[in-house]
């Protein structure tokens, strides 16, 4: 008998806050994450994003509410989960080279050395992300948007069903937000990437879902944009302002008839 396929992620009525004392970190937030999608999550600074990837991954335990990663409990079913942190989780003091980095992602409790097939792997996936000829090149040396690309690589090397990344472009200049949006947008996984910066609304994402406190969820606006055109935050706007426009227009027209 074929096994029961899980949907990647399903939140259900889940509440949070740190101490009884305190107000609701998160209130009431139902979604839920298919395979293959590529979801967004946005929001102001403190409004509970990263809590919310706190839960998901079962580093935190909701107050009320349900959480399933393919079906199960998080802290069982996140192996199936590659996580790219906020903040970087190694000191660049420490003389690590690229591949070591990535290598990390072969690991785990059980295995404490990695084997050929890891390290083969390891530069296969070097290779998919373009970044290869930096395996020998210490950490410390790369610029911030190689660096991600690194953390990225050892997140994939896990071989994830569901990537999540918080604010994977923070602290990376316009060029190399650029290069690692392309990067995310080229994975072909379930994604689940968390930003405050409202580029990453000009990618072909699914699905939206802004957090503050509570959760809207929308679907990803589909852009049409020339590969060599200029393209900000500015004709995003225009461009939803013109949807809204529209959408209003033909509804109007419709209630005449």
């Amino acid at each position: 008998m074929k096994p029961m396929e899980f949907l990647p992620l399903q939140v259900s009525h889940l509440f949070f806050r740190y101490s009884e004392r305190e107000e609701w970190t998160l209130k009431d937030i139902t979604f839920q994450v298919k395979e293959n999608e590529f979801v967004a999550i946005i929001g102001p600074n403190g409004g509970g994003k990263t809590t919310l990837i706190k839960l998901i991954l079962g580093f935190l335990k909701p107050t009320k509410g349900e959480i399933k990663l393919f079906g199960e409990e998080p802290q069982k079913g996140n192996y199936r989960v590659g996580y790219v942190a906020q903040h970087t989780t190694f000191s660049l003091d420490i003389p690590l080279s690229v591949i070591d980095i990535v290598l990390q992602g072969r690991l785990g409790k059980w295995k404490l050395f990695p084997s050929k097939t890891d390290r083969h792997r390891a530069m296969e996936i070097l290779e998919k992300l373009k970044i290869a000829h930096l395996a020998n090149r210490l950490i410390s040396e790369l610029s911030g948007g190689e660096r991600q690309k690194v953390l990225i690589a050892r997140a994939l090397a896990v071989e994830p069903d569901l990537l999540i990344m918080d604010e994977p472009t923070s602290a990376i200049d316009m060029e190399g937000q650029k290069e690692i949006l392309d990067l995310i947008e080229s994975i072909k996984i379930t994604r689940l990437v968390v930003s405050h910066d409202i580029k990453i609304l000009m990618r072909q994402v699914d699905k939206i879902i802004y957090i503050h406190k509570t959760a809207v969820i929308h679907d990803g606006p589909k852009l049409e944009i020339p590969k060599e055109t200029h393209f900000c935050e500015v004709e995003l706007i225009n461009f939803l302002q013109n949807t809204s426009n529209l959408e209003t227009s033909t509804e109007e027209v419709g209630s005449e008839n």
